[in-house]
């Protein structure tokens, strides 16, 4: 009875080694990472061992080996010769009772070795990995400091092995890439870990990295302008119905910058009582290339305090303007004015003709006109198709005609063109006659 007991202490002994290595082995770092910042002990001793997995793994395969061989040869040596006697008197097996008795033993064992000692603890390690490697951690980063001679020598000796199939340990393999996060969030969606809209602002900030400064700026035709000396009550009515938050100043012309005005400090200079003079309200501008990345300029505006940035090119014009409300729609999604929400970009008329944002992309408008079809040019805007087909800036009242379409410039905003009338065109009798 006593040796059975030494050799089920053995067999249990070789499942901790398993259990311990298939929880730390199979455990998540960022959950344990989690445990350790919430001042889990374990966790962080459980992270300090895959720090080293090396280490670890030869301490457990130390463990398992010498209790398999300890556990085989004790079984075999004090178990054979309690069995023997029961098969020596039976006909024929008698003669060879003590190898009969010894294979048996072996094979009994080697079952309990596969049960208690492989199968019921690594089951119990994938149910539970963090919890286990909290609990395991402790005792294992003791056995791996005494084992350190042997795991040292077994540690070299693997990394001997790999070089000589021209394999070399590489530890930036064992990092998260970003791929497999994407893949673990949209999987904790499916599970119902991870709300939707949580998802999304994880895949958000993935893909602002790949965007730039110019993917995200206001264009410049599409900027609110302000001139220094304009009165506020010149001013005041194109500030209203813009919609926009920050207007930059101009003196001379619209390169020659020097500041950028918010609708909170003209209003908070009206609230004091303060005549509004828009050289005194405007800060200075912040200058970025349309080469900057999106995520370097959140960092920038985190720095600076800044929130709003005039884009330049190459040459030093202001081609665009950005907001950090721009980087946040590139994160959430758009988040439209209640102007915008009101007012449609394409608008059909009862008459059947279209007015249109001269403004409007050129791939929106062929989608929301049928078998209207433009050809590529130099331009992204109905405006700048207008203008290469014109050769020159229009007038009011200009018209041109294109795959059945009459393109009618109703309003112009200075030299941009601001609003235009698009009307099917149909034949009848030879002749082209407007719908």
């Amino acid at each position: 009875m006593f040796e059975i007991v030494i050799i089920l202490a053995l067999l249990m002994g070789n499942g901790l080694f398993a259990m311990a290595e298939i929880a730390l082995v199979s455990a998540k770092k960022a959950r344990l990472k989690s445990m350790a910042d919430a001042g889990n002990r374990g966790a962080a001793e459980a992270l300090e061992l895959l720090s080293e997995p090396s280490q670890f793994l030869s301490t457990v395969q130390i463990g398992i080996t010498l209790v398999g061989i300890v556990a085989g040869s004790y079984g075999g040596q004090s178990l054979t010769p309690l069995l023997a006697p029961w098969i020596e008197p039976l006909p024929i097996l008698g003669a060879w009772s003590t190898t009969i008795a010894y294979g048996s033993v072996i094979a009994f064992l080697t079952y309990l070795s596969l049960v208690i000692g492989e199968l019921i603890p690594k089951r119990f390690a994938m149910m539970w990995p963090e919890g286990i490697s909290a609990r395991m951690a402790a005792p294992m980063a003791t056995l791996s400091f005494l084992a350190k001679p042997a795991v040292w020598f077994l540690t070299k000796s693997t990394d001997l092995g790999l070089r000589i199939f021209g394999m070399r340990p590489n530890p930036e393999d064992s990092g998260v890439t970003r791929d497999e996060v994407t893949v673990l969030v949209r999987e904790a969606t499916i599970a119902g870990s991870i709300q939707r809209a949580e998802s999304e602002l994880v895949e958000g900030v993935f893909e602002l990295s790949e965007l730039g400064v110019s993917d995200l700026m206001t264009p410049r035709p599409k900027i609110v302008w302000l001139r220094a000396d304009d009165a506020h009550d010149k001013i005041w009515h194109k500030i209203v119905v813009s919609a926009h938050s920050h207007f930059p100043v101009y003196e001379s012309n619209r390169d020659q910058v020097i500041g950028v005005v918010s609708v909170k400090s003209m209003y908070a200079q009206l609230a004091a009582g303060i005549p509004v003079r828009l050289r005194d309200v405007a800060m200075p501008p912040l200058i970025v290339p349309e080469t900057q990345s999106a995520l370097k300029l959140l960092h920038t505006f985190k720095t600076t305090g800044t929130h709003v940035a005039l884009v330049v090119d190459e040459f030093g014009s202001v081609v665009g303007l950005v907001t950090l409300i721009d980087l946040m729609e590139a994160i959430v999604g758009d988040m439209p004015s209640r102007n915008e929400r009101l007012q449609a970009v394409i608008k059909p008329r009862s008459d059947g003709t279209w007015l249109v944002d001269a403004m409007v992309d050129i791939e929106k408008l062929t989608e929301e006109l049928p078998g209207l079809k433009l050809p590529e040019g130099d331009y992204q805007t109905l405006a700048g198709f207008i203008i290469d087909r014109l050769e020159c800036i229009p007038e009011e009242g200009d018209e041109l005609v294109h795959e059945g379409y009459r393109f009618e410039v109703l309003d112009m905003d200075g030299r941009r063109i601001d609003k235009v009338l698009i009307a099917g065109i149909k034949k009848s009798d030879g002749k082209f006659e407007v719908k």
